[in-house]
């Protein structure tokens, strides 16, 4: 029997962890978010992150953590080195979707390049035009975006409305577009660990990059 694993999320991963654990069965995966519009904030992320670790330290034995170092400089990794816990690997969820050797390929090709995975494709205009208020004041998307060359959608479902929200956001930026199929990459493989490890007297110390 499983011992339930509390997985503490970036809630731009809500929609892709609950597909994992469907998919595989595994019903001793607990799963609580964290606003992904703390991105816009991540100053925040880290202290908000210790917060959600301690109100379930009584209730859970395993904890992992589905966030990448997601813009703290650090301090998400120094939450989880202070609790003993662990996450993904990698400096965001582009890192670990692509995997590390093809995401620094994608970046040294051309280091103006703008990311979306499915999660942002979806919510384009509400977590990066509106904050941004290109919406009400056009001419900033050249302020904010005249340095990117080209957009590239990293795709985790074959979904043609995703693949349509991505092409529309980068002719909206005016970008090149292209499209990366990479399924959930690291982000299944390391959930794999965690959840198919529980129980067979292995302690899970290393993660997949």
């Amino acid at each position: 029997m499983h011992k339930p694993v509390l997985v503490i999320a970036c809630g731009a991963l809500a929609k892709e962890i609950d597909a994992l654990k469907r998919s595989n069965g595994w019903h001793h995966l607990h799963m609580q978010c964290i606003d992904a519009r703390l991105h816009l904030r991540p100053a925040l992320i880290a202290d908000r992150l210790r917060a959600k670790i301690r109100q379930n330290r009584e209730r859970y034995e395993e904890i992992f953590v589905a966030y990448g170092d997601c813009g703290t400089a650090g301090g998400i990794d120094r939450v989880l080195e202070e609790e003993g816990i662990e996450r993904l690997p990698g400096e965001h969820c582009y890192h670990f979707f692509a995997g590390g050797d093809r995401f620094s390929a994608l970046n040294a090709a051309e280091p103006g390049t703008f990311y979306l995975t499915d999660f942002l494709a979806n919510h384009f205009q509400r977590l990066v035009i509106r904050p941004l208020k290109i919406d009400t004041h056009p001419e900033l998307r050249d302020a904010y975006f005249g340095n990117y060359r080209r957009l590239v959608f990293l795709s985790q479902t074959k979904n043609e409305a995703l693949l349509k929200a991505a092409k529309d956001a980068a002719d909206y930026l005016a970008l090149e577009f292209e499209h990366i199929h990479c399924g959930y990459g690291a982000l299944e493989s390391n959930l794999r660990i965690q959840m198919e490890g529980q129980g067979n007297g292995q302690e899970n110390t290393h993660l997949l990059a």
